[in-house]
């Protein structure tokens, strides 16, 4: 079961920095080339502007922070969805990705609350937020590689 009790492994962590990889310097958000200015892990917010530097520190600190912003939200999101610890884990990942609304507006949390097994409903639904693979307004996973990445954690221990 989903629980807030639980923290990002270590290996959930370096799943996130392996996916999102880290950028020091600030640089647009390649949809619109503009706005939102990214930085470190995938950050964003009002303090990101052209033309930041940050060090590896911050970019931690933030990540930190960024990481157990998306934890809250699958939490709350996928309260009741039976979920194993790695895929809990993967689906934080993921949040981390696309977002919360995109989470929260999702066919995958419709389904995983609607009682699907978790393994089905991933391996269903993840590979439909492949980059291109629909054409909504919401964020997408930028490559299969993450896909399968997120695969694979999610199958490592059942």
């Amino acid at each position: 079961m989903c629980s807030s009790d639980l923290a990002l492994s270590n290996e959930g962590l370096e799943l996130i920095r392996q996916l999102e990889g880290c950028r020091l310097a600030a640089y647009p958000d390649p949809g619109s080339g503009g706005d939102p200015w990214t930085v470190g892990y995938g950050h964003t917010g009002a303090e990101v502007t052209p033309g930041l530097v940050i060090s590896q520190a911050q970019a931690d600190a933030w990540l930190r922070a960024d990481v157990a912003e998306a934890e809250a939200m699958v939490d709350q999101l996928l309260a009741g969805a039976a979920l194993s610890s790695w895929q809990r884990e993967a689906l934080v990942s993921f949040c981390f990705n696309v977002g919360a609304g995109a989470l929260a507006d999702s066919s995958l949390r419709r389904r995983l609350l609607a009682g699907e097994e978790a393994e089905v409903v991933l391996s269903a639904e993840l590979p439909r937020w492949v980059n291109g693979a629909e054409d909504r307004k919401s964020t997408r996973l930028n490559s299969s590689h993450q896909i399968i990445s997120y695969a694979v954690f999610c199958l490592k221990k059942k």
